[in-house]
């Protein structure tokens, strides 16, 4: 502190008598303030509004490894790093016009020679009745290490010492921004999701100890595939790893990554003297960064992984956009089934079952349509089987049986000499999941139709082996009046013992049999060998034969010579609204 900081003439007036007591207590107060200020053990240094700094204590000289004089008209900013941060270099600059109270922040200090020197709190605040400020710096090294290295604590997995879950989110969103503003936007990003391959087994079998040493052996060899291009390799938890790729150059190189980690798993690990084999499935994700989230990348790297372990297991798999919205869409049909129920989104076609050798419609086979209010209208195919994965096959086997008989009385009462069968799709749960009797019975008494007029298909896998509850139902439904047809006959085990024990009226012989009596196709003499044996042995058994997929007159001609019962297929008619056959059998025309 300069000697007229503190004179007696400090606001520029000659002393006046009597003014020497508050003279002498102004230089004791400098005297005190100044030897306060050089034994001092927190470093510390006067500087002017121009930013040089007046005087500095031994402590900040022992802190910059230089002799305290040295820093006399220093700027203050070089050795403190104040300049580094244009923020902080306003604030400062702020603090030193007295336009701001204080700064308070953390920087690298500067030694002698521009080396860095350590981490400390810089505090910058004006002294009292002063055009100068007081600056202190307090070094923070330790603590700052010590925090690293909880940090690195908390985010580090401690079995393999990769990063964990945290840093991986972490560095994965980082490296989403920097990739989507690199280059005008054009970087990119891949990732590889891997699981292990039996680890479960090995981690029940030999203990949690063996199945640490092995993730961490993984580990290592996962760090050498990465090395090479400075990836980052976490494990995300339990055999779950992740490597991400920033600033991709492409597909291939992920390709190959996933693929040197294939060939590096597929080595043995020696682990607590076993010898351990493992595998890995990986999804490779790889696509631009800019408008790609965090989330939404790991999502469609799970959804890959899922597909590498149903593919097989032990290989790569490539995410594939056009697969992933029929997962999507597959999805959005599953959560919407049930509901769809109840909206009455779906709606019956109907099929002639043709007689071969008159050409007149004996009945229609009832087949479902969604109207899907985003998809428009889907075949059976795309939603029946989720409907039995899902159960919603119950409330919806209910309304498409409830609806094509109620369909089949209005044909019954406008052509009552022309009897016209409807027939009904039933699937494994609706026997299983549901009293499949009960509702037949209900749906028959509500509607009125004549239970020899109701036609219930099931396949052939479906009734194989039939007992108790299933064989029960049948029986009691075939008691009833009601017709029952194994569908895509010779499909499924065709073992024909159970034919004699299930109360079958009719076989559908599967489109497959039929194919080979295409004018077209070179004739297979077996083909027709076969079907011809099919039908003769049905017919012993009372039980008539019905040929699906006749698409030519020939096939039909040749179906209807062998003994074929009924016809159904394109040749005849494709699937039709009902009131299309309401006018087939009106005008009697065949189809």
């Amino acid at each position: 502190m300069r000697e007229r900081a503190v004179s007696g003439t400090l606001d520029g007036q000659g002393g006046a008598p009597g003014s020497t007591p508050t003279v002498v207590t102004q230089r004791n107060e400098s005297s005190d303030f100044r030897a306060a200020f050089n034994a001092a053990q927190l470093a510390m240094a006067v500087v002017g509004r121009d930013g040089l700094v007046r005087t500095a204590n031994h402590a900040l000289g022992e802190l910059l490894g230089t002799d305290p004089a040295r820093l006399a008209d220093a700027p203050a900013a070089d050795f403190t790093g104040l300049r580094e941060d244009a923020r902080t270099w306003s604030a400062y600059r702020e603090v030193l016009l007295g336009r701001r109270e204080r700064l308070h922040c953390t920087r690298r200090l500067k030694q002698r020679g521009g080396r860095q020197g350590v981490w400390a709190e810089v505090i910058v605040t004006p002294l009292p009745d002063s055009c100068e400020t007081l600056l202190s710096v307090a070094d923070i090294s330790d603590r700052r290490d010590l925090r690293a290295r909880l940090r690195h604590l908390r985010m580090h997995d401690p079995v393999t010492h990769l990063p964990n879950r945290s840093l991986f989110f972490e560095r994965l969103t980082t490296a989403l921004s920097h990739a989507a503003l690199a280059r005008g936007g054009s970087g990119r990003i891949g990732l590889c999701y891997l699981d292990l391959d039996g680890f479960k087994a090995i981690n029940d079998t030999l203990g949690h100890r063996a199945g640490d040493r092995l993730l961490g052996a993984v580990a290592k060899r996962l760090s050498e595939c990465a090395a090479s291009g400075g990836h980052l390799v976490a494990r995300l938890g339990g055999d779950e790893f992740a490597l991400l790729v920033e600033g991709s150059t492409g597909t291939q190189q992920l390709v190959d990554l996933a693929a040197c980690v294939q060939a590096a798993l597929q080595r043995p690990f020696d682990v607590a003297g076993h010898r351990l084999a493992v595998s890995a499935s990986i999804g490779v994700v790889e696509r631009p960064a800019a408008g790609t989230h965090a989330t939404e990348l790991m999502q469609a790297a799970d959804t890959t992984l899922y597909w590498a372990k149903a593919d097989g297991k032990a290989r790569w798999t490539l995410f594939d956009p056009e697969r992933n919205a029929h997962r999507m869409t597959r999805q959005a049909l599953s959560s919407t089934l049930r509901p769809a129920v109840e909206r009455e989104e779906f709606l019956l076609q109907y099929q002639p079952l043709v007689g071969l050798g008159d050409g007149v419609v004996r009945g229609v086979e009832a087949l479902v349509r969604w109207h899907h209010p985003q998809f428009g209208l889907l075949q059976p195919n795309r939603f029946i089987g989720l409907a039995e994965e899902t159960g919603a096959i119950v409330p919806l086997g209910r309304w498409v049986l409830a609806t094509a008989c109620r369909q089949a009385r209005r044909w019954q009462l406008e052509h009552p000499d022309e009897p016209i069968v409807v027939s009904v799709n039933v699937a494994v749960r609706q026997v299983w999941d549901s009293d499949l009797v009960a509702d037949v019975a209900e749906i028959l008494t509500e509607t009125g139709l004549p239970p020899r007029l109701l036609q219930l298909e099931l396949t052939e896998s479906a009734v194989m082996g039939s007992a108790g509850r299933p064989l029960q139902q049948l029986q009691q439904l075939s008691d009833m009046g009601v017709a029952i047809a194994i569908d895509d006959f010779g499909t499924g085990y065709s073992n024909l013992a159970y034919l004699s024990r299930l109360p079958v009226s009719t076989l559908k012989l599967d489109g497959s049999f039929v194919r080979g009596f295409r004018a077209e196709e070179p004739p297979n003499p077996a083909d027709e060998t076969i079907v011809e044996a099919l039908v003769q042995l049905a017919h012993r058994l009372g039980i008539k034969v019905t040929a699906e997929c006749v698409e030519s007159a020939e096939q039909a001609e040749r179906l209807g010579r062998i003994g074929c019962d009924t016809g159904q297929g394109w040749f005849y008619s494709r699937p039709v609204p009902a009131d299309s056959i309401s006018a087939l059998l009106s005008t009697g025309v065949r189809p």
